[in-house]
């Protein structure tokens, strides 16, 4: 198969378990306050960094349902810079090193925070953001307390833990991404 079919594919599944987590658990996943376990996935662009357009694939389709533009463009995007940010992290380095993967964990952390923070306050409260700066910040650091609850609870756990098991070891390398093996220092 075509290296480049599969990396598709591979992303497309990614972006489908990322829409069937957060469209599975709506309660938790939308609003102000909000818990999207699906952001666990945010690690993969560390190992696999095609994963990131169906990262980005899976949250617009997500934020298809809340019928609003501005979560549905800006929110997207958000998604997709904190991925290319968290792959660009991963390309240097020992993957397991645990400060480079806390780093990486800060990044959906930072980008949804601040753009998913100003998009509920513009585009649902419709309050402009600096004569409501209170109200921004409260948002942002509402979506950046979920992000950190799932990326520091799970998201972390889970990149120290993956690098450790041969099959995600291999899927890495079937597909040139680095996982390490353990014990090993991997550059």
């Amino acid at each position: 198969m075509n290296p480049n079919l599969r990396k598709l594919t591979a992303a497309a599944i990614v972006g489908a378990a990322y829409a069937a987590l957060t469209i599975a658990l709506a309660p938790i996943s939308y609003g102000a306050i909000q818990c999207r376990i699906s952001e666990v996935l945010c690690i993969l662009p560390y190992f696999l960094p095609f994963t990131a357009w169906g990262l980005f694939a899976g949250c617009l389709a997500s934020n298809l349902i809340t019928g609003n533009i501005m979560d549905i463009v800006f929110g997207s995007l958000a998604t997709l810079a904190a991925a290319w940010c968290t792959a660009a992290i991963g390309r240097h380095g020992n993957p397991e090193r645990t400060g480079r993967c806390a780093l990486a964990c800060l990044m959906p952390v930072l980008w949804n925070g601040v753009v998913v923070g100003a998009v509920i306050t513009k585009g649902y409260a419709g309050l402009d953001l600096f004569a409501n700066f209170p109200v921004f910040a409260l948002n942002a650091v509402q979506v950046a307390a979920g992000e950190s609850v799932v990326l520091y609870v799970l998201g972390l756990p889970c990149m120290k833990v993956l690098p450790k098991k041969e099959f995600f070891r291999r899927i890495c390398a079937s597909y040139g991404g680095k996982a390490g093996k353990p014990g090993e220092t991997v550059s």
